[in-house]
């Protein structure tokens, strides 16, 4: 009997089996091809979902809305001023009147109780665009490209450098656990992961033959790398803490040096994005001006080299997500 994902919310990998996370990506990878080819895929017609964004985005945003396109959905863009959601009216009474609305609903915020608190009441499928513990969509946009750039997912050797505590190094975590991959975070000591989220995932990885491996030791962490992940070093709603961050992490940049320190010339770059590679945002400008830094945690010579693939990531996001919706309506 084939797998159905219909009616099921997409909050975190955890809550999915290797099979079902391989079966999104298979799905991922077969729109793509027909995206190239021009083939229409609208198998959704007539459908409507809500988009609900407390954070502002570029990719999720964008991905969401192409892919709802592409299979024939109507998306509604839903800004943190153009509901009551939180303020005049609870999550639960929200999360109630849009899922009478709309046959599905993405939410990117916050807190990840709120994502959790929707999916309990709307009654239609709710997919986690970002929260404060998880990015599950991006992670899949991650492992589809890992698989077209080194073939394969199962022991790709996966350095995630910077905040080991960020929703980016908890996803990346979870899912290398459950997809078996040998996944190290490299981290100073105050910003190593959970420990409970690293016991969870030591636990899904014995089932997977996964490696998990959280260290601050460079030489461990690096060694014969396939992908060097990174992120920026302060999240949405941490901007006060750019200056402890700075402090602990200048020596986790992404550069040359760390390239060479996995002894793999073919390894290669990935970043979710934004990224402060350079110093031509106003975000950068005040990085350089208060920091003297041209870039945080990426040089842009990496950024912009042969080793980067953090724009396959980017486009990728549309077709996991296009993958996520179709699944589960």
């Amino acid at each position: 009997m084939a797998q159905s994902l219909k009616g099921r919310s997409f909050l975190a990998l955890k809550d999915f089996s290797a099979s079902e996370i391989r079966l999104l990506l298979n799905t991922a990878h077969e729109y793509k091809k027909l995206k190239y080819a021009g083939v229409a895929h609208n198998i959704h017609q007539g459908k409507n979902i809500a988009l609900l964004f407390e954070k502002a985005s570029t990719r999720t945003r964008c991905a969401f809305t192409v892919a709802a396109n592409d299979l024939g959905i109507a998306p509604e863009y839903l800004g943190k001023d153009d509901i009551q959601l939180g303020k005049k009216e609870t999550v639960e009474d929200t999360a109630k009147v849009l899922g009478r609305m709309f046959d599905g609903i993405e939410f990117r915020g916050f807190s990840h109780s709120t994502v959790e608190e929707l999916a309990r009441h709307a009654g239609v499928p709710v997919w986690n665009g970002l929260t404060d513990k998880f990015h599950p969509t991006q992670i899949l946009a991650d492992f589809m490209t890992i698989e077209e750039h080194i073939g394969r997912l199962k022991n790709t050797k996966l350095v995630f450098v910077g905040d080991g505590r960020n929703n980016m190094a908890n996803s990346l975590m979870i899912g290398s656990a459950i997809m078996g991959l040998d996944f190290r975070i490299l981290a100073p000591r105050e910003l190593f992961p959970d420990q409970e989220l690293v016991d969870e995932a030591r636990k899904l990885a014995k089932d997977s033959h996964a490696k998990i491996m959280i260290t601050d030791n460079f030489e461990e962490a690096l060694r014969g790398a396939e992908v060097i992940y990174t992120d920026v070093w302060v999240s949405m709603g941490e901007e006060d803490k750019f200056a402890e961050r700075i402090a602990l992490l200048r020596n986790f940049q992404v550069n040359r040096d760390m390239l060479n320190l996995t002894g793999n010339p073919e390894v290669k770059f990935m970043h979710c994005l934004p990224a402060f590679h350079d110093a031509l945002t106003i975000t950068g400008q005040k990085i350089r001006d208060e920091y003297g830094l041209e870039s945080m945690e990426v040089t842009d010579d990496v950024f912009r080299s042969a080793h980067s693939i953090v724009f396959d990531q980017a486009e990728n996001r549309s077709h996991t997500i296009k993958a996520v919706i179709a699944l589960t309506l």
